[in-house]
Formats: structure tokens, C-alpha cells, sequence
């Protein structure tokens, strides 16, 4: 393929239209130096755009590649062809984006997440709230990923669903390692009052069991697990 060749061809094929550089880069929706690359030939357009050209100046796409008039019209096989080609092209463009973005939101979620348990004590109700935020940031970036992977929808949805659960469990054991192991309140409790048998208590209950702190501010602060 003669870039240069191509290049001459694309400036004949403008100048018998008796326009200039500036008027087709306006037809064509480009810029003026992107004209000038493909008459020079530095660059090339892409396949999509050479679908837009060959339309342009009534000319085949092998005609433009060969940089030399075969014929009159475009041939319509050649013509479907591109067209399935630049789709195709388009939708490989879009999948990588979805899987770049999908990959940057869950990194970016596992940071808010791992930032929000690491800054805020277990007794501040911000660390589980951002702790929440950025989890569904992380399911939003597993589901572009996913979507760009997996063509069944179902199994989309298993591979969410499965994320949901799992950082579920991590929050869960967490809570309960922090709570058993480290003399520290649940974080992720749904509910939190002063005991009516002993004000000085305070409970804490989550889905799963309930904690109560007590001796507040004192050095013998502890946490139980009472059911």
C-alpha cells in the first residue's frame, strides 16, 4: 500500500470537486492538518472514515487504497463489508473503554473503601458510610467490566451479585475480628443504644449478633459480644 500514492490520489479527487483543504475538512468534519496528513501521506484515515470519503467522492474503497480510478461506482459488497468492519472497529473501541473505565472505578472504589476502615474509628458512623459509597462505586466498575467480558446477561448479574457478597463478608468478618480480637466496637451495626439495665453500656447490634460497650472512656473499656 503506497501512503504517498493514496495521498496524491485523495488530493486529485478534491480538486476536481474545486475545494479546498479548509472546505473539506468542513464537509468532513476534520481538521485542516488532517487533510493535509492524508494528502501527504503521513497518515491515513481510519476505516470508518474512509467509508465517509469514498461516499464523498463517488470512488470505491479499493480504488482509494490503490490510489487510482477502476471504476464508476462503489462496489455494494465492498461497500457492506467496510460498513461491518467499521462497526466491528467502533465496537472494540467501546468494549476497551468500558473495561478501562470499569477498572479505574473499582481501584478507585477499593482506595475509598480501604482509606475510609484505615482514617476513621470503628465508633464513627463516616468510616462504614464511606466504606458503603465506595463499595458501590467498586460494583459499578466490576459491572462495565463484566459487561465488556461476558456476553450473558445472567452471568453479569452472577458476577455483581457475587461481589455484593463478598465485600458483605469481608465487612462482616472484619467487624467480627475487630470486635473479638481487638476490644473495638462493630463498625457495621445498624443500631446502637444505651442499655435500660445499665446506662452506662452501650449496645450494638448488627444482622448478626449483638455487642455491648462497656466502662466508656475508662481504662477498663471493653467490648462483649453478649448473643
Amino acid at each position: 500500500m503506497d501512503q504517498v500514492k493514496i495521498g496524491s490520489f485523495l488530493k486529485e479527487l478534491r480538486k476536481d470537486q474545486n475545494l479546498t483543504q479548509e472546505n473539506l475538512a468542513e464537509q468532513l468534519n476534520v481538521s485542516n492538518r488532517t487533510i493535509s496528513r492524508w494528502e501527504t501521506g503521513n497518515n491515513m484515515p481510519d476505516i470508518s472514515m474512509l467509508i465517509v470519503i469514498a461516499d464523498f467522492y463517488d470512488v470505491s474503497i479499493p480504488e482509494i487504497i490503490d490510489g487510482e480510478r477502476k471504476g464508476e461506482n462503489m462496489n455494494q459488497e465492498t461497500r457492506d463489508t467496510a460498513i461491518k468492519m467499521a462497526k466491528y472497529s467502533q465496537n472494540e473501541v467501546k468494549t476497551g473503554k468500558q473495561k478501562v473505565i470499569g477498572f479505574l472505578m473499582s481501584v478507585f472504589g477499593i482506595f475509598i473503601i480501604v482509606s475510609a476502615l484505615a482514617i476513621f474509628p470503628n465508633d464513627s458512623s463516616w468510616g462504614s458510610i464511606y466504606s458503603v459509597f465506595g463499595s458501590i462505586i467498586m460494583i459499578i466498575g466490576v459491572y462495565f467490566i463484566t459487561k465488556s467480558v461476558l456476553v450473558k446477561r445472567n452471568l453479569r448479574m452472577l458476577s455483581v451479585i457475587g461481589c455484593v457478597i463478598l465485600l458483605f463478608g469481608i465487612f462482616t468478618i472484619s467487624d467480627y475480628l475487630a470486635v473479638t480480637q481487638f476490644n473495638q466496637v462493630p463498625r457495621f451495626s445498624y443500631e446502637k443504644s444505651y442499655s435500660s439495665v445499665n446506662p452506662d453500656e452501650i449496645i450494638h447490634k448488627t444482622l448478626f449478633y449483638t455487642a455491648v460497650q462497656k466502662n466508656i472512656g475508662t481504662e477498663y473499656e471493653r467490648v462483649e459480644i453478649i448473643k
